[in-house]
Parts: C-alpha cells; sequence; structure tokens
C-alpha cells in the first residue's frame, strides 16, 4: 500500500510511479467484481425483491448477471445465482462453466449449491454469510463436500458489510411496511 511506503532520499521518482498505480481501478479485483453484484443486488431491492445479486465471470468478462425475482416470475428458483447460471449457459453454449468464477452478494443455499456444483463453477465469491441457510459454510458446506464429484473454491465477505447492510434495510422497512398495514 502506498500509505506503507516511506520516502528515502532520491526515490522520488519510484514513490510517483507507486500512487498511479495505485490510483488505477482493478478490474479484475474481487473488490470491484462484487461491486458489479451490489448493483444487481441494488436492482433487486428496487424492484420489491429481496436484495441478492450475481454475477458470472469467464476470463476477466462478466458474460451473465442477475438478481433475485422470485417475486416478480412467481417462482422460488427465480435466485439471482440460478438466474445468473442459465444466462451463462446460454453465453457459453454448455452447461459446463468449469472455467468460471461466480460472485453473489449472500451466502448460497442448497439449491444453489446444488446447481453451482452441477455446472461445476470454479470459484464462489460472496459477501455475507447465512448461519441458517447457507450452503458455502454458513450451516453446511455443499461446495465442498467430499462425497461429490465437483468442488468449489469458496471466497467469503467480500463487500460482506456492504452486503448485510442491503439485506437488513430490506427487512426492516419490509417489517415497518407490515406493521404499518402495506402489504405490497
Amino acid at each position: 500500500m502506498v500509505s506503507e511506503i516511506h520516502n528515502s532520499p532520491g526515490d522520488g521518482e519510484l514513490d510517483s510511479s507507486l500512487e498511479e498505480e495505485s490510483s488505477m481501478i482493478d478490474l479484475a479485483s474481487d473488490t470491484f467484481l462484487m461491486g458489479q453484484a451490489m448493483r444487481q443486488a441494488q436492482k433487486a431491492y428496487l424492484d420489491g425483491e429481496v436484495p441478492v445479486g450475481a454475477i458470472i465471470v469467464q476470463n476477466g468478462s462478466i458474460i451473465a448477471r442477475s438478481h433475485n425475482q422470485v417475486e416478480t416470475l412467481k417462482d422460488a428458483t427465480a435466485h439471482a445465482e440460478m438466474l445468473a447460471l442459465t444466462q451463462a449457459q446460454e453465453a457459453m453454449g454448455d452447461w459446463r462453466l468449469g472455467d468460471c468464477d461466480l460472485y453473489v452478494t449472500k451466502e448460497p443455499c442448497p439449491m444453489c449449491a446444488g446447481a453451482i456444483i452441477h455446472c461445476r463453477i470454479r470459484r464462489v465469491i460472496f459477501g455475507c454469510g447465512d448461519s441458517k441457510g447457507g450452503a458455502a459454510g454458513g450451516f453446511i458446506n455443499l461446495l465442498q463436500q467430499p462425497t461429490l464429484n465437483h468442488h468449489s473454491e469458496v471466497t467469503p465477505g467480500v463487500l460482506e458489510e456492504e452486503s448485510k447492510y442491503l439485506l437488513k434495510s430490506f427487512f426492516l422497512e419490509a417489517r415497518i411496511k407490515k406493521k404499518a398495514g402495506q402489504n405490497d
């Protein structure tokens, strides 16, 4: 980090080049890509859906983006991950997504984890965990179950606080509406 670099006499050129590098946006970083998933989660929030967003990346390019659409589609399986997996399979022309990574703002549930395993997603990066129903280490860990034919690498906690905040805000607002008798 630039803030940790100590200046020595005669190394001014090195310092300025490091500062320029640090101000560049790394479009392949987990933080940047999770930010793209957060944008999808915000769309879900605005649509009155549980604010979870997902993207799928292959070779540094986003090939699928989605957000929860359970209420909109009246489909219990319309989770962000499931919809993104379907989009990615269409984009790839194959159900095998072994060289793809999934970024999702909330730890996948067992249904989504099952689909992730079947599609052979290489890596799952998520924002906040779910100790009651998460299937990537929160409640159970299906993504790394030794008896299954595929295992995904798991990276938890990327933009965790932002993901939690969006979910907490959504559910607080829903409780307030329910209490006020507004059943949208």
